[in-house]
Formats: C-alpha cells, sequence, structure tokens
C-alpha cells in the first residue's frame, strides 16, 4: 500500500507533481465514499439520480414529441421521396441529439437524461442508416438480406456514441445490435427462422440457436471484463457491465433451458435443475441478482409446463420463499461460496463478500 509518506517522497523525488498527488487523493476519497455508500450485500443500480432528472426526460418527451409533428411538415413525408426525407431528417435530429449529450451526459453525468439521448441516437441511426443502405422493394418481398449493412452501421453509430460519452446503457443497445445484426445475417444465409422458438431450441432447424448462444457468451464475457475490472463498484465500469448482464443472461438462461425444457425427460428436467443451481452459484459469486432472476423465470416455466397446478402451486411459494430468504441473508450466503470456492476463484477480480 502506498501511503502519503511515499506521495511526499515522489513529489521530491520529481516523480509526480504537486497536482497530481493532490488528484490523485481526490480520487481515492470519492471511491471510499462510494464504496462507503453501498449498502452491504447491495448491487449498485441507478436510474436516475433526483426527480430534476425526471422533469428533465419529460421535458424531452414532450420536445420529441413538438419536433416530430414539426418535422412532419418540413419534410411532407407522404409527398414521395421517402429515402432522402428521413436520412435529411436524420442527419438534422442527430445534431440537437450529440450536443445535448455533450451537456447533460459528458458534463452533468446525469443517468436518466443520458438513457433517453441513448435511445434516441439509436432511433435515428436505425432511420438514417435504414432509409440510406436498406432496400425497400425487398423488404415488401420479404427479403431482409439488405438490413445487415445499414443495422450493423447504426450498432456502430450507438457504439460511437457509447465511447465518446461512456453511457452504460448505450452498451445494452449495441449488444441488443450485435443480436439483431447476427441474427439476420444468420437468416439471410440459411431462410428465416419458422418460429420464435428456433431462437433458442438446440435441437431446431437452422444455427439461430447457436447464435444466440455464442453471442450472449461475447456478451457476458464483456459484461464480465467490465466487472472484474471495478470489483468496489464505485466507476461507471460497474454499470456498464450491468446492463450488458441484462441482455447476456437471458440468452444464455433462454437457450440452454428451453432446449432442455423441451426434450420432456426426467433427465433433461434434473439437467435443467442442476444448470438452474450452478447459474444461481455463478450470480451470487459475480454478485449479479440478473442471472438468478433469469433462473428463477424459468423455474417458473418448468413448473408450469411440467407439474399440474397444485404442484406448481407449491414451486411458487418455494421458489418466491427461497428468493425473499436468499434477498435477505445474500451478503452471507456469498460469504460462505467465496470461502468454500475461495482457491478457484480470482478473488481479488470480484466484489468482496463485506
Amino acid at each position: 500500500m502506498i501511503d502519503q509518506a511515499d506521495l511526499r517522497a515522489a513529489v521530491a523525488a520529481g516523480i509526480l507533481s504537486e497536482a497530481q498527488v493532490a488528484a490523485l487523493a481526490r480520487l481515492s476519497s470519492s471511491r471510499q465514499e462510494a464504496q462507503y455508500a453501498i449498502a452491504a450485500g447491495d448491487e449498485p443500480f441507478e436510474v436516475f439520480q433526483g426527480f430534476n432528472e425526471i422533469f428533465i426526460v419529460v421535458g424531452f418527451g414532450i420536445l420529441v414529441c413538438g419536433w416530430s409533428f414539426v418535422a412532419a411538415l418540413l419534410f411532407d413525408f407522404a409527398s414521395g421521396g421517402l429515402v432522402r426525407q428521413f436520412v435529411i431528417f436524420s442527419l438534422v435530429s442527430a445534431i440537437p441529439i450529440w450536443a445535448a449529450a455533450e451537456y447533460f451526459s459528458r458534463k452533468r453525468r446525469m443517468v436518466a437524461p443520458s438513457i433517453v439521448l441513448s435511445l434516441l441516437w439509436a432511433a435515428i441511426s436505425v432511420l438514417g442508416f435504414a432509409a440510406a443502405l436498406s432496400e425497400p422493394f425487398m423488404l415488401g418481398q420479404q427479403d431482409y438480406s439488405s438490413l445487415p449493412l445499414p443495422l450493423a452501421a447504426a450498432t456502430l453509430s450507438v457504439l460511437l456514441f457509447w465511447w465518446r460519452f461512456r453511457v452504460p446503457f448505450a452498451l445494452t443497445l449495441v449488444a441488443a445490435g450485435v443480436f439483431v445484426v447476427a441474427l439476420l445475417w444468420t437468416a439471410v444465409q440459411v431462410g428465416n427462422p419458422l418460429t420464435v422458438r428456433d431462437f433458442f431450441l438446440l435441437s431446431s432447424n437452422g444455427p439461430f440457436a447457436w447464435v444466440t448462444l455464442i453471442v450472449g457468451l461475447a456478451v457476458f464475457t464483456t459484461a464480465m471484463f467490465f466487472d472484474m475490472s471495478d470489483p468496489l463498484r464505485v466507476s461507471r465500469r460497474s454499470a456498464q457491465g450491468f446492463w450488458l448482464h441484462i441482455i447476456a443472461a437471458p440468452a444464455l438462461v433462454n437457450t440452454v433451458a428451453l432446449s432442455l425444457i423441451s426434450q420432456d425427460t426426467i433427465i433433461a428436467h434434473f439437467l435443467l435443475f442442476i444448470i438452474l443451481f450452478l447459474i444461481a452459484i455463478v450470480a451470487i459469486i459475480i454478485d449479479r441478482r440478473s442471472f438468478l432472476i433469469a433462473a428463477a423465470g424459468y423455474c417458473v416455466a418448468l413448473s408450469l409446463t411440467v407439474f399440474d397446478d397444485l404442484a406448481a402451486a407449491y414451486i411458487f411459494v418455494i421458489l418466491g420463499f427461497f428468493l425473499v430468504v436468499l434477498g435477505a441473508t445474500w451478503e452471507r450466503v456469498r460469504s460462505t461460496t467465496l470461502s468454500i470456492l475461495g482457491p478457484a476463484l480470482p478473488l481479488n477480480r470480484l466484489p468482496p463478500a463485506a
């Protein structure tokens, strides 16, 4: 550990300046305050910081509605030439959105307005690139081969937005864009999926479930990169990981669980319970409840599929009781789990148990 004497020695040796030491002290103080502000066993989650942010979001909503009506009159979308008009509309709308993000996201670091601006930027990007790069006549013939390119460009646009403003929610939109582009590109190569189950059923025709599983693993890996770079969860990197887990968890759990449920055998159901248990262990180790919620959802689906109404009702009671008790004793359970599995885990890269 580096103490104040070491810092003074570094200044005396010319390694650090007084300004750098002062900045380092401020950073250390802010990190400690943020760490102590988090309740023991709690998971940081923030959608807005105060009612003023809600006030601004309402203003954005009214502003977007007003601009939409004005744009409908100015650009006269019903008169034809839609490609050119939608491209111009997107470019004109992108300028104030980016300017607002410079103030609300980069300077003020507001949470709720940044989420709204991320959604608006994503919508404008999809609209503009779809109008400029897709082929409407192909879409009318249910040929979606022209969609992957504009959606990939829109995803890169949102990634640029995230790179500039580091809005955690924007990474959710990037991950969702990657999913959509991967699935659309797969559909162009092998044909459209027959049902929604094809996206999550490994035994179905086509590679869609495998694409979902692979992309889900990639998103989970990225989320863990952010989580492990900030184990104390006092910076925006933790929020980046949280929003990525929101996308990764359903993709992973849905694919595995639905594939096992569809087999409708005792062995498959037993394996499903084992996998859900492992998902719960992973959620406890990485201190992310999103995975556990996804697992609980599939316990409900499993009980409705396999058992009769009375048995399903009992399972609901047991599952609800389990979640309530686990939520109340999360810190103790996690501490015990880490003490048992500690030798096999990089504890220095995981949130501390206390």
